[in-house]
C-alpha cells in the first residue's frame, strides 16, 4: 500500500510509492566515468586559466602554481559578484537588487581522476576545512546573510567539468526553503524544549531501521520522509547550527565518513551521479539551539516532473527503510 509521509521539520508530504518498489538494479542511469585526456583547467599546470586562487592549501611551490592539494577560485562564470552595492529599486509590486554575493569553485584535489570515495580520509578532510575557512572569511562582510556549500557529481546532476570539486554561493538574503526548515525547527523547539534534529538522531538510532552508518561523531540515515530513493542525511551527534563551528574531531571523522559512505553509494548504484549540499544556519546569526547543521546527499536515479512541479509532492520509489537495508547489507556498517 502506497504511503503519505509527512517531514516533521517543513511539513513538506512525500509519496512512498510501495508498489512501484524499485531496487538499486531497476534504476535507469547514466553512470560517472571519470574520463579525463582533454585539457582541464582545474589540472596542476592550468592555474593561470582560472581566477586567482582565494585559498589554498599546498605542499610546495607558489600562489597560483603546482605544489597545491586544494584550491579555492572565485568561479570564472559566477552567478552572483562581491563588487558593487545592491541598489535595492522597486518597479510597482516588483522588488529588484543588484546581484550582490559571492561564487567560488573548491577543487579538491590536483588528481584529476580522483574522486570523494577514492581520495584520502586526510584530503577529504581538508576539503571541510576549506569549506569551514571561505565561510569565516565571507561571513566578516555583514551583507552576506547566508552561504551555500554543494557539490554536483556527474553531467546528470549538472557538472560542466568531470574533475571533482564543490562550489559554495554567498547570499544577501536567507532562501525561502532555509527560511522554512529554520521555522519548523524553531517551532518544534518552543513546543517541546529540544533540537527536532537532536530527538530525530536519538529515535533513528532506537529504530534502526533507517540507520545507514554511526559513530561517535555523526549518524547516517535515510530519512523517514525521504523525497527520492536512497536519499542520505549526514547528521553530527553534537549540537552545532553551524557547519563552520564544528570541532577537530568533528571534521577529522566526517574525512572518515564520507569517503566509506561514497565507496558504498559506488559499489550499490553503480557510480551514479549526485548532489550534495550542506545545511546551515545563516551566517550572522548566532548559535541557535534550535537548529542542527547536516549534510544531504541526493544520487540521481529519478527524474522531477509536472506531478512534483505542480503539487510540490514527491513521489519515491524505494521507501528509507529499503535503501537503508540495502546500504547495510553492503558492508557500509
Amino acid at each position: 500500500m502506497p504511503e503519505f509521509r509527512r517531514d516533521p521539520i517543513t511539513g513538506r508530504w512525500v509519496i512512498i510509492a510501495t508498489d512501484r518498489a524499485r531496487r538499486p538494479q531497476d534504476f535507469s542511469r547514466e553512470q560517472v566515468v571519470i574520463k579525463g585526456g582533454r585539457f582541464c583547467p582545474f589540472c596542476p599546470e592550468s592555474e593561470g586559466k582560472t581566477p586567482p586562487e582565494v585559498l589554498a592549501y599546498r605542499h610546495g611551490g607558489g600562489a597560483n602554481e603546482p605544489g597545491w592539494t586544494l584550491r579555492v577560485v572565485p568561479n570564472k562564470f559566477p552567478a552572483l559578484r562581491v563588487e558593487g552595492d545592491f541598489d535595492r529599486q522597486g518597479e510597482g509590486l516588483y522588488d529588484r537588487m543588484n546581484g550582490i554575493g559571492a561564487h567560488e569553485v573548491i577543487i579538491e584535489t590536483p588528481d584529476h581522476q580522483k574522486t570523494l570515495a577514492t581520495m584520502s580520509d586526510k584530503a577529504v578532510e581538508d576539503v571541510f576545512w576549506a569549506f569551514r575557512d571561505r565561510i569565516l572569511d565571507l561571513k566578516k562582510d555583514r551583507r552576506m546573510q547566508y552561504v551555500l556549500v554543494f557539490k554536483n557529481h556527474g553531467e546528470a546532476a549538472g557538472a560542466s567539468l568531470e574533475h571533482t570539486h564543490s562550489q559554495l554561493i554567498a547570499l544577501p538574503v536567507v532562501p525561502r526553503r532555509v527560511a522554512e526548515e529554520m521555522e519548523g525547527a524553531r517551532k518544534y523547539y518552543e513546543s517541546r524544549e529540544r533540537c527536532i534534529y537532536c530527538d530525530i538522531i536519538r529515535q533513528e538510532i532506537n529504530t534502526g531501521s533507517r540507520v545507514v552508518l554511526e559513530t561517535e561523531q555523526f549518524v547516517v540515515i535515510c530519512p523517514y520522509a525521504a523525497r527520492f530513493p536512497f536519499e542520505i542525511w549526514v547528521l553530527p551527534r553534537r549540537h552545532f547550527s553551524h557547519f563552520e563551528n564544528t570541532d577537530v574531531p568533528g571534521f577529522r571523522n566526517l574525512g572518515w565518513v564520507m569517503p566509506v559512505l561514497m565507496r558504498e553509494i559506488e559499489k550499490i548504484l553503480e557510480h551514479p551521479a549526485y548532489n550534495l549540499m550542506i545545511h546551515t544556519a545563516p551566517m550572522q546569526e548566532p548559535e541557535l539551539p534550535y537548529y542542527h547543521w547536516h549534510i544531504e546527499l541526493i544520487p540521481k536515479l529519478t527524474k522531477v516532473a509536472g506531478f512534483e512541479w505542480g503539487t510540490g509532492f514527491y513521489i519515491n520509489p524505494t521507501p528509507p527503510e529499503e535503501a537503508a537495508r540495502f546500504l547495510r547489507e553492503a558492508g557500509l556498517s
